[in-house]
């Protein structure tokens, strides 16, 4: 067995509440996530999904319980995070190509060496002539290409991605999701040298896959989740523990409108939402009674 990358063991978290009290976000949540897995993770509003984002990447620390990375337990950020927000942090004032460039330029690039490698992950994320554009000038799906470069310009180990695409309309966010798989599982062809062999491409990319950043993806969506992962965890209504965890068994390479339309994830669906639906309802009524 496959010692996991990600572990989390009983972690709760609480949190100052209104009035004085302390709310428990997260409780006895238990989470592992292999090298190279991509999980999606799915629950009720408000029900601590971005906490366990936190927990993982080191923002915040375990008020009981504990949080591995590598099998060493995590007390602050560690090594090899990546981190996309569902707001972008595009600096204005910078071009696609700066902005991309900057994370290799804070952990000690020279400017020419930071500028050649974002030049790649530009391309790579489908922004080949746009180098020079700044935000003001970009569409929402054209900034959203730029904040997935700079998160993976730095070769995460671990991706952690909050509701990244959540903001966009649903034709770009399916051309995002398309995007991020691409990138993700290393099919990009075009970073062969030109005169490779298509076998010898072949055999790059399955190299590549060998090495993909293990994915912890929280989304609202659970189309979202079944068509991106291969596993889909839901969480309870809140304090969130794990309630359900399903493995997608829909062959890769995805293509995201053809995997909609498949039986075999429409089977997938009905079996996560008799799940998730229990808990939806559930939340909906703790609000209810709260209002009361």
């Amino acid at each position: 067995m496959t010692e996991p990358l990600i572990e989390l063991r009983s972690a709760t978290k609480r949190f100052p509440g209104t009035g004085g009290g302390i709310h428990t976000a997260v409780k006895n949540l238990n989470l592992t996530v292999a090298p190279g897995e991509f999980v999606a993770v799915v629950g009720p509003t408000g029900c601590g999904k971005s906490t366990t984002l936190s927990l993982v990447s080191g923002l915040e620390p375990a008020s009981a319980g504990q949080t591995f990375v590598h099998g060493t337990e995590v007390h602050g950020i560690p090594d090899g995070i990546g981190y996309m927000f569902q707001q972008d942090a595009v600096l204005p004032w910078k071009s696609v190509l700066d902005n991309v460039a900057l994370g290799p330029r804070l952990r000690g690039a020279s400017k020419a060496e930071a500028r050649e490698k974002a030049a790649v992950w530009v391309r790579k994320v489908g922004l080949a002539g746009f180098e020079g554009y700044y935000t003001h000038q970009l569409s929402g799906g054209m900034r959203k290409r730029v904040a997935l470069a700079q998160t993976l310009v730095n070769e995460p180990e671990i991706l952690l991605m909050d509701e990244p695409f959540s903001a966009l309309d649903v034709q770009t966010r399916q051309l995002m999701q398309d995007e991020l798989l691409r990138v993700w599982a290393g099919t990009d062809v075009s970073d062969a040298p030109a005169g490779d062999s298509l076998p010898r491409r072949a055999e790059s990319r399955e190299r590549r896959n060998g090495h993909r950043a293990a994915v912890i993806f929280v989304t609202h969506d659970l189309e979202e989740a079944i068509v991106l992962a291969d596993r889909v965890v839901v969480m309870t209504a809140s304090p969130a523990t794990v309630c359900g965890d399903f493995t997608v068994g829909l062959p890769r390479p995805r293509s995201v409108e053809d995997v909609r339309l498949t039986t075999e994830f429409r089977d997938i669906y009905k079996e996560i939402w008799e799940t998730l639906r229990d808990q939806v309802e559930a939340a909906r009524a703790k609000g209810a009674s709260h209002v009361a």
